[in-house]
């Protein structure tokens, strides 16, 4: 297997512009380790000439979702002013200005920066509205050669997509550098777009909304009956399009769509969509912008206790909002939704069917092919399927024909596909058809590999209900969670054991890991609750001890096991990786023993292993108790790491394990891992603990105590946590006494069962299945 370059020659970036794009572009740069000078104007008043950038940084650190992945990543990041400081662009290997969309201003800033950047320097824009052709019209050519516009989408962190723009006059070789560096260092999809006018995401992005709310109003549709139809059906998050449309900003639609006016060719389709609507004028006059004004299309009215309301689309009045909900036949297929005759198919076929057939008619136009169509849909507006992904689930030809029926034009993209798919597998692989009628096979960047992949082309080692074992090559295994939100039950561990026993025969290593959005939300709370209902308390111990046994037969396995989480990684999923050789995390890792959350403790071993992480880590104080004290201060609170650099600093990840920023790229890294640890490999050999006894306990349950006077911890904390105290400090055990790592789980096996019982445990269980959220008893 040959090694990845992943050498980009990019050291240092400069961001000029710190507002809210700005300024997480800087910090996304510099999650990534590299250094980012941060230039802005200077500011209206005051004697600190740096202070609107600093500024910028400070608001950083305080957003919820974090910009940042972690505050060291803030120090990376260099303040200044462009009056001072734009000298200092000659270090750096790329520039992306971030300013206000306004032509004259930006190309200002491109003739300043030009005689200071050293040449040969790429240089982009992150605009969204205008064109490569007019920023670098009338400026030198040996700014154009090295100019490109680099679309980040908002929270530049979150996003994976990003358009890339290159002119007839931009240096190949740069674009493939930045874009590199994009795809490795800032784990984005670079989607390779044309010269177009919103360019691929937001031009269909903006035309499906501007149709979903026309559409609504035409049709006398509640903003909620609206949001259900456009929502799960099509694999669209539950936010539907009121609702995205509250979250971005409704203030920001008719900036959008006056740059579009403005920029799209007479007779386009998109432009059949821009109408004037007094109740949009009027919510934007009165501050009800969304989420960060007053409210939108729906609010949570605080007089009224909270209460969600919505905005009657014809009556221009907030009421409390009802839940919509489509028959559960129609909720799963789109193809029988928009067939469907009554209003909601009706309302699925206006909004859908127009904004698939406008989506068809921009290729070639937007991007060379429908596989960058699609790809810039599911991932900057978050679709579970693009727009020729969705034709394919409805039928092209069927979509074909209704348009024609209605009278409206058929995109030569679908009369080109004719009664075929735009997407097929042949031989193992993925085609799609190209404009030119043929089908030609995906294929991945080097270092790209997708379990998806394999499926096309492989059947499962092993395989039921919970999980499955798959080939992924070099002769690596890959362990597979299957389960929705991948928790884990007895299924799951029966497969695990089978598949550790196959792993010793046939193969050199075992990679854990899905292609799906988490990891593992843990064990299946929703089958333990329904055995504690029918008292089958053997059974819930049964499936405790069988995970211990499962899982330490994982750790000891004579074979390198690495994980490779990304998403959310809970309780039992994140005890897999602490179980593991080494761990290849994806930077949006989520990890956490959030066991006593829902009244419990973890019980699949994670108390020992957290205690022998932090007796061995670096700078931590000898004795019994501080590596104690620091796990009972992590696993008593429920606390989540919200990245894999805050997982690092928790423990849940060891120094030596490794972060992968491209979640593509997450599978590649894991494996190659792997075969980097067979080469001499030995199990690890069990742990022996010394730990603090009943003095130690008694601290901890002080310390609980003292939360609780706060009012921070309630009653059934101290009890959750009386009983992570007694794990912690060794039961019975005194100072002197060595406790192995079986007794350890036998501690955690008592406490866990004694826990379940109680009413207190049993109520937050359910509460967090019902809502998703804790229940605070």
């Amino acid at each position: 297997m040959a090694a990845l370059d992943t050498d980009t020659g990019i050291r240092r970036v400069c961001v000029v512009g710190a507002g809210v794009m700005g300024a997480g572009i800087a910090a996304q740069v510099a999650n990534a380790g590299v250094r980012v000078l941060l230039l802005d104007i200077l500011p209206k008043s005051g004697d600190d000439r740096d202070a609107v950038a600093k500024a910028a940084v400070a608001r950083a650190l305080k957003t919820d979702p974090a910009p940042f992945m972690s505050p060291a990543a803030a120090k990376l990041v260099e303040p200044g002013n462009i009056e001072d400081d734009l000298g200092k662009v000659v270090e750096c290997d790329w520039i992306i200005e971030v300013i206000v969309e306004r032509l004259e201003l930006k190309q200002a800033l491109y003739r300043r920066l030009e005689a200071v950047r050293r040449p040969g320097t790429p240089i982009s824009s992150n605009t969204s509205t205008i064109p490569l052709a007019q920023l670098v019209d009338g400026l030198p050519e040996s700014l154009s050669r090295d100019f490109m516009i680099t679309h980040f989408f908002n929270p530049p962190r979150y996003m994976r997509l990003l358009e890339l723009v290159a002119g007839p006059a931009t240096d190949p070789a740069l674009v493939d550098r930045v874009s590199r560096f994009c795809d490795l260092a800032l784990g984005k999809t670079v989607v390779r777009a044309h010269d177009t006018p919103g360019f691929i995401a937001n031009r269909i992005g903006t035309y499906w909304m501007q149709q979903a709310v026309n559409a609504a109003m035409d049709q006398g549709l509640s903003v909620e009956e609206a949001d259900a139809v456009l929502g799960r059906p099509f694999g669209i998050p539950k936010t539907g399009v009121f609702g995205l449309l509250d979250l971005v900003g409704l203030d920001l639609m008719p900036h959008i769509n006056a740059s579009m006016k403005a920029s799209l060719p007479a007779g386009d389709a998109f432009l059949e969509t821009l109408r004037d609507s007094p109740l949009l004028t009027r919510m934007i006059a009165e501050g009800n912008t969304g989420r960060k004004g007053r409210g939108g299309f729906y609010r949570l009215n605080r007089e009224a206790g909270k209460i969600k309301e919505s905005i009657g689309l014809v009556t221009g009045e907030y009421e409390p909002s009802r839940t919509a909900s489509l028959p559960s036949a129609l909720s799963r297929d789109p193809a029988a939704l928009i067939a469907s005759t009554d209003r909601y198919g009706h309302y699925a076929w206006t909004v859908m069917g127009a904004t698939l057939a406008y989506a068809a008619s921009l290729v070639p136009a937007i991007a060379d092919d429908i596989v960058s169509v699609d790809a810039a849909m599911r991932l900057g507006f978050n679709w579970k399927q693009g727009p020729f992904e969705l034709l394919d689930a409805l039928g092209p030809e069927a979509v074909a024909r209704r348009l024609e029926a209605e009278g409206r034009p058929v995109p030569p993209v679908l009369r080109t596909v004719g009664t075929g798919r735009f997407y097929k597998v042949e031989n193992g692989r993925t085609l799609f058809l190209g404009v030119d009628g043929e089908y030609v096979p995906i294929e991945r960047p080097p270092g790209v590999l997708l379990l998806d992949d394999i499926k096309c082309r492989s059947e499962p080692l092993l395989r039921n209900g919970s999980a499955a074992l798959w080939d992924i090559g070099d002769g690596v295994a890959c362990f597979e969670f299957t389960s929705k939100m991948n928790a884990i039950d007895e299924h799951t561990l029966k497969l695990l054991d089978k598949s550790i026993d196959l792993v010793k025969q046939r193969y050199k290593a075992l990679v854990v890991y899905t292609d799906a959005t988490n990891f593992s939300a843990g064990a299946n709370l929703g089958l333990a609750l329904f055995a504690c209902n029918i008292a089958a308390w053997g059974e819930i111990e049964k499936l405790v001890s069988g995970g211990q046994r499962t899982y330490k037969a994982l750790k000891y396995a004579p074979f390198p096991v690495v994980s490779a989480p990304a998403g959310l990684a809970l309780g039992g999923g994140c005890e897999i990786l602490l179980h593991s050789d080494a761990v290849q995390a994806h930077a949006e890792s989520y990890v956490g023993l959030v066991e006593c959350g829902v009244g419990l403790v973890p019980g699949w071993g994670g108390c020992g292993e957290m205690i022998a992480r932090w007796v061995a880590s670096p700078g931590m104080p000898k004795g019994p108790m501080p590596a104690v004290a620091k796990v009972f201060e992590i696993v008593s609170t429920a606390r989540m790491a919200k990245s894999a650099t805050e997982a690092r600093s928790l423990g849940f990840l060891r120094e030596t394990d490794r972060i992968t920023m491209n979640r593509d790229r997450l599978l590649f890294e894991a494996r190659a891992r792997a075969l980097s640890l067979v080469d001499g490999y030995s199990a690890p050999k069990p742990p022996e603990f010394r730990l603090p006894g009943a003095g130690g306990r008694m601290a901890m349950k002080l310390a609980a105590e003292g939360f609780h006077r706060q009012g921070v911890a309630t009653d059934h904390d101290l009890v959750v946590a009386g009983n992570l105290a007694e794990v912690l400090s060794g039961g019975e055990a005194d100072l002197m006494d060595v406790v192995t790592e079986k007794q350890m789980l036998a501690l955690e096996r008592t406490a866990f069962m004694r826990l379940i019982r109680t009413g207190p445990t049993l109520d937050r269980i359910e509460h967090t299945l019902e809502t998703g959220k804790p229940l605070r008893n």
